[in-house]
């Protein structure tokens, strides 16, 4: 039996990109434990995110539509996972000096294993590669709301692989690799703002633009209703889901600094005065306008003050934690607000929750980061000049770019996509009038209840033949008919 020796030092990267032998080497000797033992955590605790954002989604939905976003919640889960593994994290976390975009040296985690990562030296690469993972996984599921009610599932599932590959990885790279062009720029992106919010938020708007509005009543004339509006199904389900994403949010930003310190703990505490500050100004507002508490209004704060912290959490002082939180709120209750204006059915409000949200929390940064708050991991030092906090007046305008960057790329190459995706023979992206009407889960789950099938703005007559003909409730309006609206014959190929 060979001895087995601890590693002592780490061999280069390209000589051994494994970073020893397992079969004669202690490979885990070097990493502190609780390290590691920090990080694992939370990656479990954060691939509960994507779930969460299934019953957020599944809540807000009407209920003839509804378990479509839990299906959603575990094809991301488990599709992006699969992708992620394939190709994903070498596209992003490859040692390359490409400042665009990385290589496939760590395609099928290979090369993928006791070497120390490039976020941080003190955890083995296979170690922040699983919890790379939670991160595209619930971006994906984020961007997938927005097919509310009448995208069809197969186009959207193209979609959301495609959307990962040239969106989310490339600008990953960009902002999170030590050879990205925004990472050498000097971007402050403490845990996926850029990726994550802004470019789902920005994605989810291309998406809302391309499918066009739901189906409404024709009677409706007021320019503010013409965009279908209903109520959450579900408030209790929409409300277990908030929590949970509150919870695995925690993990989401406390594990960014990729190590165990006084920082991380620091984050976890900004995190979660940002939730609540973003919680309370919402809901606030709402009472000013309604003179009603509202529990979607709640939930929208809540999560708001979440993204505006994601950038934030890791560099700013806890004194501006409930700030940021309730001014990202402020920002993303008017855009909810006056959302109108721009005549895009984006019911759950994921373009001004992440999207305009993501770009507030990025420029917020900029004003607030304070130096000495990443120093607080004991290895950063005087790695970050701060922001306008530390007068570095610079570092606005760099949040500005990254912003607007991750934005703009996101919205075009979205749109492109589904363009591309809506013209392939079998893809088109909006589902029949027919099957909007009844309902999402009556046309792609077999676990619903036929007998329920009724009560969900349709109801179903006989007909010649005794087969069974559907008829609407209310009369549909064709004056604003969506993109690629499928013939029956075409949608039953789904």
């Amino acid at each position: 039996m060979a001895e087995i020796t601890p590693v002592t030092e780490w061999p280069d990267w390209h000589d051994n990109p494994d970073g020893g032998d397992p079969l004669t080497q202690d490979l885990i000797a070097p990493y502190d434990k609780g390290d590691l033992c920090w990080m694992l955590v939370c990656t479990i605790l954060c691939w509960q995110i994507t779930p969460a954002i299934g019953f957020l989604y599944a809540g807000m939905h009407r209920r003839k539509a509804a378990l479509t976003m839990v299906l959603q919640s575990l094809f991301c889960s488990c599709a992006c996972g699969i992708q992620f593994w394939i190709y994903g994290y070498s596209l992003y976390q490859s040692r390359t000096t490409n400042p665009i975009l990385g290589d496939l040296s760590l395609a099928g985690f290979k090369n993928v294993l006791a070497q120390p990562s490039q976020a941080n030296s003190g955890i083995p690469d296979i170690l922040y590669a699983a919890f790379g993972f939670t991160f595209v996984s619930c971006t994906a599921m984020i961007l997938a709301g927005a097919m509310l009610e009448r995208g069809r599932l197969l186009p959207s599932m193209v979609f959301l692989l495609c959307w990962t590959t040239f969106v989310y990885y490339i600008l990953a790279y960009w902002e999170w690799n030590p050879s990205g062009w925004l990472y050498q720029l000097g971007v402050y992106d403490f845990a996926g703002s850029g990726p994550v919010h802004i470019a789902s938020g920005f994605g989810a708007l291309a998406w809302s633009l391309m499918l066009g509005p739901r189906l409404t009543d024709n009677t409706v004339t007021d320019r503010r209703s013409k965009l279908a509006h209903h109520k959450p199904h579900s408030p209790l389900l929409m409300c277990i889901g908030t929590c949970f994403i509150w919870f695995g949010w925690f993990a989401f930003n406390g594990a960014s600094t990729a190590n165990l310190s006084l920082r991380s703990i620091y984050v976890v505490v900004n995190t979660n005065l940002a939730a609540c500050g973003g919680g309370i100004a919402w809901v606030l507002l709402d009472y000013t306008y309604k003179r009603k508490f509202s529990l979607v209004g709640f939930c929208s704060g809540i999560i708001s003050g979440l993204v505006g912290i994601t950038p934030a959490a890791g560099f700013v002082p806890v004194y501006v934690a409930a700030l940021v939180g309730a001014v990202t709120a402020l920002c993303c209750y008017y855009t909810v607000k006056y959302k109108y204006l721009l005549s895009i059915d984006d019911g759950l409000d994921i373009f001004a929750i992440h999207g305009v949200g993501g770009y507030v929390g990025d420029l917020l940064t900029g004003l607030f980061a304070a130096q000495w708050v990443p120093a607080l991991d004991g290895v950063s030092g005087t790695a970050y000049d701060g922001g306008w906090w530390d007068r570095n007046w610079r570092q606005l305008g760099l949040q500005f770019a990254g912003a607007t960057t991750c934005a703009a790329w996101s919205f075009f190459v979205s749109c492109l996509l589904l363009f591309v995706i809506n013209k392939i023979p079998g893809l088109h992206l909006r589902a029949s009038e027919e099957h909007e009407i009844r309902g999402l889960d009556h046309k792609y789950l077999d676990d619903i209840d036929y007998e329920e099938d009724y009560g969900n703005d349709c109801m179903l007559t006989p007909a010649a033949g005794g087969s069974r003909t559907q008829v609407h409730s209310s009369s549909v309006s064709a004056s604003r008919q969506p993109v690629a609206s499928p013939s029956t014959d075409e949608e039953k190929k789904d």
